[in-house]
């Protein structure tokens, strides 16, 4: 038996567009999905949209059910929540996250879902992808009791940092973006805000997720003696100037990349990339983390709203993408506050 579904592609760099899909019936270890919600990782996703992916970065940056190839045509995004149509007996109406592309329907094996924890409302859980990455970052951080941190950049992933770090025992935390508008967020998650001017120096640890040279200059300058910097940005094509010839020697400063696509050396051979995805399902029971969700459109709108994120008209940390048309589900803001 096949069923019927539409996927967003991106046609070519700036222009996006629906396309029908037909799918075959799952096999005996693979399930049919009906999406109810799917998540623009605002950063990433508008770089694609861009056609910003470099050459030399094509292989790293494939998402797991990526159709196609960069820079266009390609069928890209990794934050999806949907309900089982059919599989298993056990996943059967289950709700799950799949690392799966905008897709109204869609086919993968078991192993690819997910299942979404009670108390976790669907529409939250489009962030599990991101909380994932934030999850890592702090593993690769490896914070301290009482350390002094700052999240430069309250971008979607840096926002998600600060929501983790917010529950680390006596931890300062300040999350720092040029963007006052980006308080209201630091309030919901429970942590300080500045403005980079007026950003707490003598830092143990700075986050940095602000994609940009001025960020990356801040987060050194707020750092104590022998502090580190966990960069999280993703440049894409654009090219970096940081500042190594003031006090990034006599202080001995580190800098030290983070990527999701690898489990935290500090805690590989003990935790699976399932073991991450699922606790950052966990940890979004926590409706703080609705802060991050800051926009909402209809699945048939992706053509028009992609250019809007990417030009920055469309300021949202996580733009929440409905398919009501295709489950008759309720607005999505009811389901965000419902557990």
């Amino acid at each position: 038996m096949t069923h019927s579904g539409r996927a967003f592609w991106l046609r070519a760099p700036g222009q996006g567009e629906i396309r029908p899909v037909t799918l075959a019936g799952p096999g005996p270890d693979e399930v049919l999905v009906r999406t109810r919600y799917s998540g623009v990782s605002r950063g990433t996703e508008t770089l694609v949209f861009r056609g910003g992916v470099p050459e030399n970065q094509h292989a790293v940056m494939r998402a797991p059910f990526q159709e196609g190839d960069f820079p266009a045509p390609v069928k890209y995004g990794y934050l999806n929540v949907g309900v089982v149509e059919e599989g298993p007996a056990d996943l059967l109406g289950r709700t799950v996250f799949c690392l799966f592309p905008h897709q109204t329907r869609y086919v993968v094996p078991v192993d690819a879902v997910t299942v979404v924890p009670d108390g976790v409302p669907a529409a939250r859980a489009v962030l599990a992808g991101t909380v994932e990455t934030a999850v890592n970052a702090v593993w690769d951080a490896t914070p301290l009791v009482g350390d002094r941190i700052a999240v430069v950049g309250a971008g979607m992933v840096g926002s998600a940092v600060a929501g983790v770090l917010a529950r680390f025992p006596g931890a300062r935390v300040q999350l720092v973006d040029a963007d006052p508008g980006r308080a209201t967020v630091a309030a919901a998650l429970g942590v300080d805000f500045a403005l980079p001017a007026d950003a707490a120096e003598g830092c143990d640890l700075v986050v940095h997720a602000s994609a940009t040279s001025a960020g990356l200059t801040r987060s050194l300058e707020l750092l104590a003696p022998e502090g580190t910097v966990v960069e999280l940005s993703w440049y894409g094509d654009r090219q970096v100037s940081v500042p190594l010839g003031e006090h990034f020697h006599s202080r001995r400063l580190v800098v030290r990349g983070s990527q999701v696509g690898t489990v935290s050396p500090n805690m590989r051979g003990r935790r699976t990339f399932s073991d991450r995805l699922a606790l950052a399902l966990e940890l979004l029971a926590d409706p703080a983390f609705d802060a991050l969700i800051t926009g909402e459109c209809d699945f048939e709108e992706l053509p028009e709203v992609f250019p809007r994120l990417a030009s920055g008209e469309l300021p949202a940390l996580c733009q929440l993408v409905s398919y009501r048309s295709e489950s008759g589900d309720g607005p999505a803001g009811s389901d965000i506050r419902g557990g």
